[in-house]
């Protein structure tokens, strides 16, 4: 199953390529990532992609640490709104715990595990994935960001006492020293970030405590991460039909695979990409068409149609009825559904 991620993710990639000599679009290309994420935060991306071109950057720039760069350049407005939760709370440790509770928002193949006894929080992390283990380059960035969170909840005067990594030293020990700024140990158990249990003590002074609470229960709403193939199609299609470029072959960008292989999921889960393509469609265009003064002919563009009488037709077809009598209030379909319902 392919996990996604929010494209916040790479919102400074662009930059730290061409720091280190890369032409950032050149590289997408290569693994198939559509250029305009940039430009889109929330759109969702295959995982799998994001950790290619985090692994082929490093390779062809000679960067072992261009995870680490990555992490350097983030921060908390990254995560979206599990950011501004995190951000919101009282303690460090209800910052840290937020986080673990509610990561899967924005990246569900992550997860962190935060174990306390009386002196040491241990935060492990865990990406999941078809390998035993994520990618080096995909650690760095995580754990990188985790400290970054963390340091920026504090202040940049805070060090953990350790931090974990299970793959071999890389040829610069140093750099990964003075980034995380405490003892760095390699091949490791577990990818993990120690540190003082005290330190889940510290206030945090802009937190907001009904903001907290207004966040929590909007994020608690939303928290639910599509797991199935039909699930993660149908959500990758909603934000592109919104953005006026929805096809199969931009969606299996999005997801990292053939369009060959969506209708193969898809099918044997008993639908298919036009009847998710349908749906959605039939759910944008009421909101679309209730603004009177957008014209019907960008309506039909954005929702893919080749031309405003074709979206017309198809309307007629799904609901009974004009585009013009819909909205006088004409609901033909959903008054015979009412009649069979009773």
């Amino acid at each position: 199953m392919t996990d996604l991620i929010r494209s916040a993710g790479l919102s400074c990639y662009p930059e730290v390529a061409r720091a280190v000599g890369l032409d950032p679009r050149q590289m997408m290309r290569k693994v198939r990532l559509p250029l305009t994420i940039l430009d889109k935060p929330d759109t969702p991306i295959a995982v799998s992609a994001l950790r290619r071109l985090l692994e082929i950057s490093a390779a062809a720039s000679g960067a072992e640490d261009f995870g680490l760069r990555i992490a350097e350049r983030g921060g908390l407005t990254n995560f979206g709104a599990v950011g501004l939760i995190v951000r919101e709370q009282a303690t460090v440790g209800e910052a840290i715990e937020a986080f673990s509770r509610f990561i899967h928002v924005h990246h569900d193949g992550m997860k962190l595990d935060v174990i306390k006894d009386k002196q040491t929080v241990t935060i492990a992390l865990h990406l999941r994935g078809r390998q035993p283990t994520a990618p080096r380059q995909s650690i760095d960035m995580a754990l990188g960001s985790i400290h970054r969170i963390i340091q920026s909840l504090f202040g940049s005067d805070w060090r953990p006492q350790e931090v974990h990594l299970h793959y071999p030293p890389p040829h610069d020990r140093k750099r990964y020293r003075d980034f995380f700024g405490c003892r760095v140990i390699f091949n490791a158990d577990e990818d993990a970030i120690l540190m003082s249990a005290h330190d889940m003590e510290r206030r945090i002074p802009s937190a907001h405590p009904l903001i907290a609470s207004y966040l929590r229960k909007r994020i608690e709403a939303i928290e639910h991460r599509p797991a199935s193939w039909e699930e993660k199609v149908d959500e990758v299609v909603r934000r592109l039909l919104a953005t006026g470029d929805c096809t199969v072959e931009r969606v299996a960008e999005h997801l990292a695979c053939t369009r060959r292989t969506i209708h193969r999921h898809l099918a044997a889960s008993g639908t298919s990409f036009s009847a998710i393509l349908e749906a959605q469609r039939a759910d944008l265009v009421i909101q679309l068409i209730e603004v009177p003064d957008r014209p019907l002919v960008d309506i039909a563009a954005q929702l893919g149609f080749s031309a405003q009488s074709a979206m017309a037709r198809w309307f007629r077809g799904h609901f009974g009825c004009t585009i013009t009598e819909w909205r006088r209030g004409v609901r033909p379909l959903a008054e015979v559904a009412s009649v069979s319902a009773a």
